[in-house]
């Protein structure tokens, strides 16, 4: 009569195995700790660039770029000002019965202002407008890098949580292969070693999934914070990125300059730093400036009209500076190399980029279909293993070792998965196709 229990018991255990062993519908998934929200890739992308506090503080240079461009433009328009006057003195002065200086008097004046010829503030101002320009670029820069950290974050979410099933499947299959070491043990057909390595491996699978699952919490809490939340956040889907195709690819290196917000920025920098330099020999040109001045006084006085104005035209020439504009001048040409030399590296350095990413997809690809072969291959070792067990063909440390070598591969895979959604998102960023 104990035939048959037996018999069922091991039929059970062996079901177990094969649904561990990932033969079977995967209906394992890991328990991971509770959060509050799930979001999509795009959606994780959209909030961080919204939300992020690098976007607000790369809107506040754009505000503060407005503001300069504001300034500039109003010293080369028209300025009006007024001023009022009240003079009380100790006593007027009379002659003859009029009235010479009154003793109080009201005197009141407009100030009109007009740049005339204002080569220096005319080339401040094209200069304030090209680094509104800049600020603008910097701006989207920011959005770019912010976009890149969140989807790092994301993804490690996704990788991690990956890692984490890949040891609940192996801790299934060992507590199943611990449960058959202890049916074996009661039967007399195993034995107490072979119970405690089985119990020994299990209970390292329950500390290893621990700290997987610790690992995601980890990742979500960096999502959490590059969206601005007041608590992790979960990635609720596995990202798919669409490539390129292979036709557009001669014409890649070309299209650089137009796609990535880093290189354009770095190209209005030197546009700008260029300009600037251009503009210093505007230093040494002359200005010329209308002014004109009506004035009104109550009571009129004797020696002047009660009503005037008087039109100046102004006219300034540098002449003499000690070497100040020489020094300038200097300091501009350095900051032109600086920002060429920068250009030139950071165009140097995407071009590289989008060289490895090219070869990194199709390597990631290659070695993604090895590793799935290999963690295959590794369960049906598993369960070649576990029937020669009960057949007495097999030690039990061979079941470990499989067990091992599984799970080792099925880690594998989940790590080669996240190179190759890297390696992808790697390529759209060096062609500046992420964000969109």
């Amino acid at each position: 009569m104990t035939t048959p229990r037996w018999t069922r018991r091991i039929a059970r255990v062996a079901v177990v195995l094969v649904v561990a062993t990932g033969l079977g519908p995967r209906f394992v998934r890991a328990q991971q700790p509770l959060v509050g929200e799930r979001v999509t890739f795009d959606e994780a992308v959209r909030r961080a660039v919204e939300r992020n506090p690098s976007a607000a503080i790369a809107a506040a240079g754009i505000l503060r770029a407005d503001a300069i461009l504001a300034q500039v433009r109003s010293g080369n328009r028209l300025q009006i000002g007024a001023s009022a006057t009240t003079t009380t003195l100790n006593t007027g002065v009379e002659f003859e019965g009029t009235t010479v200086t009154p003793r109080s008097s009201v005197a009141a004046s407009l100030d009109v202002r007009m740049p005339i010829y204002a080569p220096v503030g005319w080339a401040r101002r094209a200069q304030a407008e090209q680094g509104r320009n800049v600020a603008e670029l910097g701006a989207a820069d920011v959005r770019r890098q912010t976009a890149l950290a969140t989807a790092d974050a994301y993804l490690t979410i996704v990788a991690r949580r990956r890692v984490v099933e890949a040891n609940v499947r192996a801790r299934d299959l060992a507590r199943a292969y611990y449960e058959l070491a202890s049916e074996l043990e009661r039967l007399g057909r195993g034995s107490r070693l072979d119970r405690l390595r089985a119990q020994q491996v299990l209970s390292s699978d329950e500390a290893v999934i621990e700290a997987a699952r610790m690992a995601v919490y980890r990742a979500q809490e960096a999502l959490g914070v590059l969206l601005a939340a007041d608590g992790p956040i979960d990635a609720a889907e596995e990202p798919t990125f669409v490539l390129p195709p292979e036709s557009s690819r001669a014409s890649e290196p070309s299209l650089l300059l137009q796609s990535r917000t880093d290189l354009r920025l770095f190209t209005a920098e030197a546009s700008l730093a260029t300009q600037v330099l251009d503009d210093s020999g505007k230093d040494r040109l002359p200005s010329l400036e209308g002014v004109f001045q009506p004035r009104s006084s109550y009571p009129g006085q004797f020696f002047s009209p009660r009503n005037s104005w008087q039109l100046v035209f102004q006219a300034s020439l540098p002449l003499w500076d000690s070497g100040q504009r020489a020094g300038q001048r200097l300091e501009r040409r350095a900051v032109v190399d600086l920002s060429r030399a920068r250009l030139d590296d950071a165009s140097r350095g995407a071009a590289s980029e989008l060289r490895t990413a090219r070869e990194a997809v199709a390597s990631a690809e290659r070695t993604l279909l090895s590793a799935r072969a290999a963690a295959g291959q590794s369960r049906e070792v598993v369960e070649i293993i576990t029937i020669s067990v009960r057949a007495g063909g097999a030690t039990n440390i061979e079941v470990i070792d499989a067990e091992r070598r599984a799970r080792d591969a099925d880690t594998v895979v989940a790590i080669t998965e996240d190179t190759w959604r890297r390696a992808q998102l790697d390529l759209l960023t060096a062609l500046g196709l992420f964000p969109r």
